[in-house]
């Protein structure tokens, strides 16, 4: 473990903790180096602890999967569990036997849920956890807060005058060039983008054939550096077939294992069943900023030379950090993307059963009376069940949009608070 990473407190520890109080299996899921075995040996340091990124051990629970989990203590870290599947039927049956909390923290970098057969293995055993790579607030040492604060409708309660002198908001282009992952953050730029060359490169080389069969894993690079290109864009398997030469099923056979891997996100369309106008195509977004740079050849010095490039990865950042706030604000919210057939969108709508709210991602410094189209829009969709919206900008102030109720927020206030 490198104690480099201990330096940036991890916000969802409590919620794992929690869970490992009441839960014979916690599973703390996300991409491979986002600092999972970190936290998981952080939290409990004298517990017991196997990863399945060794090669004895992966071959014993491949073999003999049920064998492996018995000669396992009774409290273990099990590592890499995407590795070797067949583990979870055995931990089901262990768990049936002595159901008492914490036993089993498990920890992956596939989506387990999306397995075949795995849901059901330990339905009603197993609480999952999705750690993110690094939110801001949680690298600025802040509570992440904004979430919370935006759900509850108290953004109208933060002064209106936020700026102190002249002094400016942090670059907002290097924290979106610089993404997540830890490791990366301590290097200077072209060492940190070799970084992410070389992550790519292994998770296709490696992680890939644990969860997927791929002929040829050079496509799925192709696939993810042209997702790059368009994160924060409504995503077209057709036009993406046509771009890489490959079946329309092939495409979707790579978004799935890209997805499944943490690498990218599906944001589905949201509607109601009478919003016939509504597009229900789902956007698409690289999950770490620094990674989406790296590979759309982008830097901070393009932050106005390719304008539009880096306001679609600022939409996306905005998107991750409230997506890794959620983790230890309210896990059972949902997210999507609201946009119409007169091309009037919401960059992130998020609910809660049948309440709705809404946010929108400027990268301007000013905010003027059409940035709230979307939200009003969304609020007239929504009726009675809408609770509020804002655009949060690249700007100092927290203001009132004319002629609305909603307001905009500075896109710092994401990890200020």
């Amino acid at each position: 473990m490198d104690d480099g990473f201990l330096r940036y407190p991890r916000l969802l520890d409590k919620a794992v903790r929690k869970a490992l109080e009441d839960t014979p299996v916690v599973c703390l899921l996300g991409p491979r180096q986002c600092g999972k075995t970190t936290l998981a040996m952080a939290l409990e340091p004298e517990r017991a602890y196997v990863t399945l990124d060794d090669e004895n051990y992966l071959q014993t629970a491949l073999t003999d999967p049920g064998g492996f989990v018995d000669r396992l203590p009774g409290r273990v870290t099990l590592d890499e569990v995407q590795r070797a599947p067949g583990l979870l039927r055995a931990i089901k049956r262990v768990v049936d036997r002595d159901r008492r909390p914490g036993r089993f923290l498990l920890t992956g970098s596939a989506n387990l849920l999306l397995l075949p057969g795995v849901s059901e293995s330990l339905a009603g055993r197993m609480e999952i956890l999705n750690l993110q790579p690094l939110a801001e607030a949680e690298k600025s040492y802040h509570a992440g807060d904004f979430l919370r604060t935006f759900l509850d409708g108290e953004l109208g309660l933060l002064p209106m005058f936020l700026r102190e002198g002249d002094e400016m908001l942090p670059d907002i282009a290097h924290k979106l060039v610089a993404g997540g992952y830890p490791e990366p953050l301590h290097r200077p730029p072209e060492r940190a983008r070799q970084w992410h060359r070389n992550y790519v490169k292994s998770i296709i080389e490696r992680d890939v054939q644990d969860i997927a069969r791929v002929k040829d894993g050079r496509e799925l690079g192709r696939l993810l550096e042209l997702l790059a290109l368009r994160t924060g864009t409504l995503l077209n398997a057709s036009g993406l077939s046509k771009d890489l030469g490959l079946h329309r099923e092939t495409v979707e056979h790579y978004l799935a294992i890209l997805e499944r891997l943490f690498l990218v996100r599906s944001l589905p369309g949201w509607h109601r069943n009478s919003a016939k106008r509504l597009i229900k195509a789902p956007k698409i977004h690289l999950v770490d900023s620094g990674l989406a740079a790296t590979l759309a050849d982008l830097s901070a010095r393009d932050w106005l030379a390719r304008r539009n490039d880096m306001g679609r990865l600022l939409e996306s950042f905005a998107i991750q950090q409230i997506h890794a706030q959620a983790g230890w604000t309210d896990p059972d919210l949902r997210f999507w993307h609201y946009r119409d057939k007169d091309q009037v969108e919401v960059d992130l709508v998020i609910t809660r059963g049948d309440k709705v709210w809404g946010i929108e991602v400027k990268a301007s410094r000013s905010i003027g009376g059409q940035d709230g189209r979307g939200l009003a829009r969304l609020a007239k969709e929504s009726g009675k069940d809408f609770r509020g919206g804002c655009v949060l900008y690249d700007g100092w102030d927290v203001l009132k949009i004319p002629g609305s109720s909603f307001f905009a927020v500075p896109l710092a206030k994401l990890w200020e608070m």
